[in-house]
Formats: C-alpha cells, sequence, structure tokens
C-alpha cells in the first residue's frame, strides 16, 4: 500500500511521468532491447530502484511507455492536420501530404529509429497481447488523421478503403526497412500516387 500511496502523490506522480517519458524515449530510439530499468532510470535522472517501485514489472513499464509514445504520435499528427489547408489535391500532391504524415521526415532521409520503432511495435503486439489495445489505438489515430487528410483534399475514402490506403503505405515502408525501393518516403510516396485515385478518388467521382 505504501507504494501506491507514494505514487499518487504530486511528486510520485512527477516521478511516475519521468520514467515513462524516458521509456518512451528510449523505446523510440533504440527499440524494446534499450528498455532496461538502469537505462531508464539513467535518462529520467532517477535512482534505479524508482523503476520497480513505480511499476510492477518492467512489462508494465514498457506497456505505458507505449501508451504515451501513442499520445506524443497523436498530438503531431493532429497538430499536422490543423494546418493542412483545404483544397483540391492532385494524386502527387495527396501523396505527399500523406507521406509527411504517416512517415514523417524530411525528403532525402531514408530511415529514422522512431520510424524503426514504429514496426517493430506492432510485431511485438503478436507476442505481447498487453500491447494491443494502446497500439490499436495508436493505429486509428492514424486511421482518423488519414481520413482528414483526404477529406481536406476534396477527395473521399470508404472505411474499408481507408484500412488499404494506410496499409499501402506500413507496406510500401516495411519493404523499404529491409532494402526495396530507395528509402521510405520515396517507397510510400510512389505507392501512393499509384493507387490514391483508386482508394480516395475526388469527392462526388
Amino acid at each position: 500500500m505504501q507504494c501506491v500511496t507514494a505514487a499518487v502523490t504530486p511528486k510520485g506522480e512527477r516521478r511516475r511521468y519521468a520514467l515513462v517519458s524516458a521509456a518512451a524515449d528510449l523505446l523510440c530510439e533504440g527499440g524494446f532491447d534499450a528498455v532496461r530499468h538502469r537505462a531508464v532510470a539513467r535518462r529520467a535522472g532517477l535512482p534505479l530502484a524508482s523503476t520497480t517501485y513505480y511499476f510492477s514489472s518492467l512489462d508494465d513499464l514498457i506497456a505505458k511507455a507505449v501508451e504515451h509514445v501513442g499520445i506524443r504520435e497523436g498530438q503531431q499528427l493532429r497538430e499536422r492536420v490543423d494546418t493542412l489547408s483545404r483544397r483540391r489535391r492532385g494524386a502527387e500532391s495527396t501523396a505527399d501530404v500523406l507521406v509527411d504524415l504517416l512517415v514523417g521526415d524530411g525528403p532525402g532521409t531514408t530511415m529514422s529509429e522512431q520510424l524503426i520503432s514504429r514496426y517493430e511495435r506492432y510485431i511485438a503486439c503478436a507476442r505481447q497481447p498487453g500491447l494491443r489495445d494502446a497500439q490499436r489505438r495508436i493505429m486509428k489515430q492514424r486511421s482518423d488523421a488519414v481520413f482528414e487528410v483526404v477529406e481536406r483534399s476534396g477527395r473521399a475514402v470508404r472505411t474499408e478503403l481507408l484500412t488499404a490506403l494506410v496499409c499501402a503505405v506500413d507496406g510500401a515502408v516495411v519493404a523499404a526497412l529491409v532494402g526495396v525501393g530507395e528509402g521510405p518516403r520515396a517507397t510510400a510516396r510512389a505507392t501512393l500516387v499509384d493507387v490514391i485515385d483508386v482508394l480516395a478518388p475526388y469527392d462526388g467521382v
């Protein structure tokens, strides 16, 4: 009971948040293998014992880190969508916006640790059911953002085709991560240009 009581005090909440934030940073930078008690405590600037004091296990800490990453990604998606103007966009222009939204990084970059970490989390859910709910929420955030981008681009997409659109990007990125194509952005963009008019045609067409 002492642990639970301490964890809900303002100081306890601050420390708990610092640990989760540090674990999320490590997760994005180096994947699941990077999230270890000692590394998290060091990144958070807290004693090693704090990781076991505030979390029941390393899996518990990792699950919270995944949720935290989802919150971050959701905020980033929202910011990008909110700044997008409403206008009719062609296939290439729409593809550019969607690549910026779903793949990230700037033109000329090949891949980032954050991008690699995203797809590692997808695979990890197959072996760790405890991560699935958080990851499904993250995936829904991405789908919702894509839907709004499509709508703001003067296009329409049915629910079942929205999933196909997101999966087309994910498949292209995964292929690029193993050396197929010219990098995640270029490969995803080429895929989108080919399918955007079919999966998300102009509204009213």
